[in-house]
């Protein structure tokens, strides 16, 4: 398809594709002659993904350059090309190493992934942001008192990962690598605001079900 097909299929306008294209969001098209390139489906897809990523996830632009760049990397396996992705997605703030909060949320957050048997998890703890991101909001709930240790978040983990097996038998179900990557990285953007509302829903259920309406 021409640069205007792609336009009128992703509903983005051409000024915008040429902005992914020359900030690299986006990969070139096959050019047919000097003024002229072609698109496929693939640059299709790619341009759901720079939109959720920027629109839905307000995602800075080099961020997603550095997001999509993991993407593309097929020197890395498949596990290391998704973590090394959905690590360059923005995170919390860095934990403050000197608060005695952190430093037991630490502890918290280590014996829950050993309860859980997330070997992989605790041996990647020191280079995880996101590992960080979870030190962080225990620290926070335990400043408030609130008793959050890891036999009480064990169960939510165990919870996680069952919508961690969804997620990937969802994303095995695309032909390549790569759109698998990619949608993994879609779902980590588009997918959280949707469980964060249902958790909220659930609550609400529950709640009724429980005590009534009144």
């Amino acid at each position: 398809m021409r640069l205007a097909d792609l336009s009128k299929r992703s509903g983005v306008s051409t000024a915008t594709i040429k902005y992914y294209l020359r900030e690299g969001l986006l990969p070139p098209g096959r050019q047919i002659n000097a003024t002229t390139a072609e698109y496929d489906d693939g640059h299709l897809r790619r341009l759901r993904l720079v939109r959720a990523l920027i629109q839905v996830g307000k995602v800075p632009v080099a961020t997603a350059r550095e997001v999509l760049g993991h993407v593309d990397d097929e020197s890395l396996g498949r596990t290391i090309r998704l973590g090394a992705a959905l690590w360059a997605l923005p995170q919390d703030a860095e934990p403050d190493e000197a608060d005695p909060a952190v430093t037991a949320a630490r502890t918290e957050v280590d014996r829950l992934l050993e309860l859980l048997g997330w070997e992989t998890s605790r041996e990647l703890a020191p280079l995880s942001p996101v590992h960080r991101s979870l030190v962080v909001a225990v620290a926070a709930l335990r400043r408030l008192d609130y008793p959050w240790d890891a036999e009480l978040m064990a169960p939510y983990g165990e919870l996680m990962m069952q919508v961690a097996r969804r997620d990937l038998d969802f994303m095995e179900t695309h032909a390549s690598e790569a759109e698998q990557v990619e949608m993994a990285v879609a779902a980590a953007v588009l997918f959280q605001p949707v469980l964060r509302a249902l958790h909220r829903l659930a609550q609400e259920e529950e709640s009724a079900r429980r005590y009534g309406i009144e």
